[in-house]
Parts: C-alpha cells; sequence; structure tokens
C-alpha cells in the first residue's frame, strides 16, 4: 500500500483534505472533506459535489487545515 492509502486509511471520515488522481489525460485534484471510504475507492465532499476516487487512481493524499474565513465586504461611502 501507498503512503497517500495509508494516509486516506488513518483519517476519520469528514476530515478536509487534498487528494490528486489520475482521469483520462493526466491529473486532477478533489479538495473537500473525506465522507466516505469502502475497499475500492473513496468519496470527497467538494464544493461542487461528491467526487469518488478508486484507490488504484490515487497519487497524492494529505490533511489540509479549514478555509480561511473570509472577510466581509468592504463598503465604499
Amino acid at each position: 500500500m501507498n503512503s497517500a492509502l495509508e494516509r486516506l486509511a488513518g483519517l476519520p471520515l469528514g476530515t478536509r483534505m487534498v487528494v490528486r488522481y489520475r482521469i483520462d489525460g493526466g491529473l486532477t485534484d478533489a479538495l473537500g472533506e473525506l465522507s466516505d471510504r469502502d475497499e475500492g475507492g473513496c468519496t470527497i465532499a467538494t464544493r461542487c459535489g461528491n467526487v469518488a476516487i478508486k484507490y488504484d487512481d490515487v497519487q497524492l493524499a494529505k490533511a489540509v487545515p479549514p478555509p480561511p474565513v473570509r472577510r466581509a465586504k468592504r463598503v465604499q461611502e
């Protein structure tokens, strides 16, 4: 098992993470919460929806900190 898969297996559901995985033509990333995991892959809940990723396609995975708090809009006078 590669280190990315070990990391995925060890993190609790709900952990915010980024997973780099293979797609046709290259690689892409999924950034969001680890929402599901089974023997064949995992699901990352991103802002655009759920992304199902097969373990065979995973290249890198790591936990990331929460997103920064958005600042209030500046009011122009």
